[in-house]
């Protein structure tokens, strides 16, 4: 799960890089306000590639991926990013556990055919 997940929040580190330079281009917005803004977003994918396996760490990654949906209020394109990174984001959760569980299992096989006192 680990690798699929971090895979997923590398992408959206450049995403929401992309996105700020987008958001500088907007009267609204002072070039301050979109850099914090997008700063914060940035590491918060960067350290969650690291946090995923642990509590809270999916949750964590969940309110990412609503926080980039919700980023379509200032870069209306992000809506649909958002929305492709949620569900790449679920694929990534949902698919890796099953193969967490496929490793495990081929582990649990090969530790119970292995000659004992090996």
């Amino acid at each position: 799960m680990r690798t699929l997940c971090a895979s997923t929040l590398i992408g959206e580190f450049f995403v929401i890089g992309f996105a700020g330079l987008v958001a500088m281009k907007s009267d609204d917005l002072s070039d301050t306000t979109v850099w914090t803004v997008c700063g914060i977003g940035m590491l918060l994918s960067v350290l969650l590639c690291g946090m995923i396996t642990r509590p809270g760490g999916t949750a964590l990654g969940w309110a990412l991926q609503i926080a980039l949906v919700a980023s379509g209020f200032f870069v209306p394109m992000m809506y649909i990013l958002g929305l492709v990174f949620g569900a790449l984001w679920w694929a990534s959760v949902h698919y890796g556990r099953k193969i967490d569980q496929a490793k495990a299992r081929w582990a649990a096989q090969e530790a119970a055919q292995a000659p004992a006192g090996g």
